[in-house]
């Protein structure tokens, strides 16, 4: 078993909570940020007000702070155990669990004041989405591909802000959603994909683990569905030439990854493929925008 990481005795109560809430790697905090992002500007046709944008950011970085919390909260004792996860502060004890749960009450809370600035039909979903991250980290305890619990969890921020522009969910914003989901096993599976031993040894489940020697083809397979989804989406919504160069700039990253998760043992490119995908994610949406205006 791998030792508790101890973290610095330098190290300020501040940085522990920022490491909390994983405002350290905002790799992460931007990934939910962006499905978000293309719906608001798809739903309003590059002209969303820019209150409501602020309105969207915000809510993604407290939503996904309160998730980190709660991720953490529930895999306090299995965090230590696994070399990537060892050092966050409630599985080195940096801070206790009551701390934890307060910093979760607060993020919760903050996301909550946000969503009162939305609609009705915005506001319904942002609850309908607390049960989902909530029960995210118990996931990988019984079912077999958690990270399609994740994905589910990730699609809401698509729902909630289309429907924060527009009061309404059409054939476009399912369609987006779609995309979202199975974008978001890819690049989680890839991600679980670091962490395949420890989670055998401790006996929780992952897609990685799930997929075994077939990962790379379903990471594979997730991505080459984002991309027709998207494509039908364009199609749907009547996208101009600018989409369509930057979903074929996704697809030819997207076919780069497969090739080296193919060679993973050699290249073990897993973290760099997550966050080369944040940058896909912001070209999909230069291109959602210029399609969309010229």
């Amino acid at each position: 078993m791998t030792q508790s990481y101890q973290p610095p005795q330098s190290e300020s109560t501040l940085m522990k909570v920022i490491k909390l809430l994983r405002w350290d790697k905002p790799a992460g905090r931007l990934i939910l940020m962006i499905p978000a992002l293309w719906a608001i500007f798809l739903a309003t046709h590059a002209t969303p007000p820019l209150p409501l944008v602020g309105v969207i950011i915000v809510g993604t970085l407290a939503t996904s702070a309160a998730g980190c919390v709660i991720n953490d909260l529930w895999d306090r004792d299995i965090d230590p155990e696994v070399e990537r996860t060892r050092d966050r502060p409630l599985a080195s004890r940096a801070l206790t669990i009551q701390t934890g749960i307060v910093i979760a009450i607060i993020a919760f809370a903050c996301a909550g004041v946000i969503a009162l600035y939305l609609n009705r039909l915005s506001f319904w979903l942002s609850v309908a989405a607390i049960p989902v991250i909530i029960c995210y980290p118990l996931a990988k305890r019984f079912f077999p591909v958690p990270q399609l619990v994740l994905s589910i969890a990730w699609g809401f921020a698509v729902l909630i802000s289309w429907s924060a522009a527009v009061a309404e969910l059409d054939t476009a914003t399912w369609i987006l959603w779609g995309a979202t989901i199975v974008w978001t096993l890819g690049f989680d599976t890839v991600y679980a994909m670091s962490d395949r031993e420890d989670d055998r040894l401790l006996g929780v489940n992952s897609s990685a683990l799930f997929f075994g020697e077939y990962a790379a083809n379903a990471v594979a397979i997730f991505f080459f569905l984002t991309a027709v989804l998207l494509g039908v989406l364009g199609v749907e919504m009547e996208l101009h030439f600018g989409f369509w160069i930057a979903l074929g700039i996704a697809t030819v990253f997207w076919s780069i990854q497969y090739g080296k998760l193919r060679q993973e043992e050699i290249l073990k490119p897993y973290g760099q493929i997550f966050r080369q995908n944040v940058w896909i994610g912001f070209i999909l949406l230069a291109g959602m925008i210029t399609g969309l205006i010229f």
